[in-house]
């Protein structure tokens, strides 16, 4: 019988474009004996190439242009298939942790795997097909690493970064809607809206793992070069991040980070 880590693993690996974007659903039962297991690269598919060099940042204005703004949607839609990939690391990873932790790392997988088809679809329309941009694994070098413990995963990606793409998305549903692409808005909206859970399952699991939803504990778990800042938009979904349920005074202390001194 086959195992979610099994699964796991074969999606992690794959380097068949359509297995990584498609795989079949994942089996019911973890193994019986489950072992810590460890992917530190994704398997990556020859259609997929690595940039070379820093991109640019996007205007709101420039993504009335249909290419760049199906870059930006290119790359939002390999965002999700790295969180998708760490999720299932995750799964290979902390064996060790409680079945609903794990339960919850598969679902929010698939949650992401769902999303990356949302953008999928609209990039075909647009004339282009993912693949056809280079992409950028910055999530694998900045989440993961041979030591990692459940609570730093869930401050790094949870906490931090899902926490982030509450900001994020709310920006650029607004950028897709001035821009006149009503289903890139759409799109961009639902998958805000459904990032929330991803958010509050971080802050749940950070707290179940170290008993406090701290600030000042959570920044300590990020890995340099990593910093509070990197994990909030311009403006904050304050609205959003509430509802995922970050506490007042977390939030406070993320919108009042500077990075240019450290602070006490």
């Amino acid at each position: 019988m086959s195992t979610i880590e099994r699964w796991a693993h074969d999606f992690l690996t794959t380097t068949s474009l359509e297995a990584k974007l498609s795989p079949p659903p994942p089996p019911s039962v973890f193994e019986a004996t489950p072992r810590r297991e460890l992917v530190m690269q994704p398997g990556r598919p020859p259609e997929l190439v690595a940039r070379v060099g820093r991109k640019k940042g996007v205007r709101a204005g420039a993504l009335k242009n249909v290419g760049k703004r199906a870059a930006l949607l290119h790359t939002f839609m390999h965002h999700e298939l790295q969180a998708a990939e760490l999720f299932a690391w995750a799964l290979l990873a902390f064996p060790e942790t409680p079945e609903p932790f794990r339960r919850g790392l598969l679902g929010i997988c698939r949650d992401e795997l769902r999303h990356m088809g949302l953008y999928r679809v609209h990039l075909e329309t647009l004339g282009c097909p993912f693949g056809s941009q280079p992409i950028n694994d910055w999530f694998w070098k900045r989440v993961p690493d041979e030591n990692a413990t459940p609570a730093q995963f869930v401050a790094r990606l949870g906490i931090g970064f899902e926490g982030a793409n509450l900001d994020h998305g709310a920006r650029f549903t607004e950028y897709f809607t001035a821009a006149g692409d009503p289903r890139a808005a759409e799109i961009q909206a639902q998958i805000t809206e459904e990032e929330i859970a991803h958010a509050a399952f971080g802050l749940h699991w950070f707290g179940v793992f170290t008993g406090t939803h701290d600030f000042e504990t959570w920044r300590a778990y990020l890995p340099a070069p990593l910093t509070p800042a990197m994990t909030r938009g311009a403006e904050m979904n304050l609205v959003a991040r509430g509802r995922a349920g970050y506490p007042q005074a977390f939030l406070d202390a993320l919108a009042t980070w500077d990075d240019t001194h450290v602070q006490p």
